[in-house]
């Protein structure tokens, strides 16, 4: 966790434009923020939308020259803007316009009062850890994805259990006859990893979490690592129906022999947050909904 000086002169606007009045928040955040004089960046898609075509940037310039992003959406869209806008080192300030919303700051109904915190300076920015997997064929390098979540090995529709042979920095660990293998950051933790009966971890901590997913032995359990250790695993068995997802959103199909390595990411992301709540205040509110949804 860090205390930043951040500008106020040049905010980037991403909305999820597929949220219900996510047009006409952008449009009054728009507003307010050119009131202050603050300069707006959006991508073309969004200055089409809100008819502001004067607003209109290339994506990776709204990135590299803005003084923070604010997404308006809920955690899935702050997932995507993560791993786009890590590179550039771009704190975001996430606004909720979903359900739970782990990731978000802020609700709809406190833009604004969270907007002139920041330009007070009662903020903090929170570095998060992001991941990092190298997909190994033929032994070379196929493809390479960074992650804020989680970084996920899941068999598909049609497999019965998947072999997945799973190592610690080169230390055999074990071969998890499972549905499916979980590498989660502190920041995922309290996502997919928490639903498989994964440990929370506080975003201080600098470490992964391993989870099998339905696992076919009762002492498969969920293994915390460090950060500095690399997680390797390897597809085995005769099961050709494999996927890798990244957060839950990019996926690409593995194969028998196939080897996933993961590690932490050199970048990160970059979260503003309010001084006046922290870590476990959050959990204990967004679990409590998350009950209450389920109840319902």
């Amino acid at each position: 966790m860090e205390n930043s000086t951040i500008d106020f002169g040049k905010v980037g606007i991403i909305p999820n434009l597929n949220k219900e009045d996510s047009v006409d928040i952008a449009c009054k955040l728009i507003e307010w923020l050119e009131k202050k004089d603050v300069r707006v960046y959006l991508n073309e898609i969004t200055a089409n939308a809100v008819k502001r075509p004067d607003l209109a940037f290339r994506t990776a310039d709204i990135y590299r020259n803005v003084d923070f992003v604010i997404v308006l959406g809920g955690d899935g869209t702050l997932l995507s803007v993560a791993r786009q806008v890590a590179w550039y080192n771009t704190p975001i300030l996430g606004v909720n316009l979903g359900h739970l919303g782990f990731l978000t700051e802020l609700e709809t109904d406190n833009i604004y009062a969270g907007l002139e915190k920041i330009q007070k300076g009662e903020y903090v920015v929170e570095k998060r850890m992001m991941l990092e997997a190298n997909v190994i064929k033929d032994n070379m390098i196929s493809e390479t994805f960074c992650a804020l979540n989680d970084v996920v090995i899941t068999k598909g529709s049609f497999s019965r259990i998947i072999h997945l042979k799973t190592y610690v920095d080169n230390h055999y660990v074990e071969t998890y006859l499972a549905d499916g293998l979980i590498v989660s950051s502190p920041t995922g933790s309290t996502a997919y990893s928490l639903s498989a009966g994964g440990p929370i971890l506080s975003p201080e901590v600098n470490g992964m979490v391993i989870t099998p997913i339905s696992p076919h032995s009762l002492h498969s359990r969920s293994i915390v690592i460090s950060s500095r250790e690399q997680v390797k695993v390897e597809i085995v068995g005769d099961q050709n129906d494999v996927m890798l997802t990244i957060d839950g959103q990019h996926g690409y199909k593995l194969k028998v022999g196939d080897i996933i390595h993961i590690r932490q990411a050199e970048a990160a992301a970059n979260l503003i947050k309010q001084k006046d709540r922290n870590f476990y205040e959050i959990l204990r509110t967004k679990l409590n909904e998350r009950l209450q949804e389920v109840k319902r």
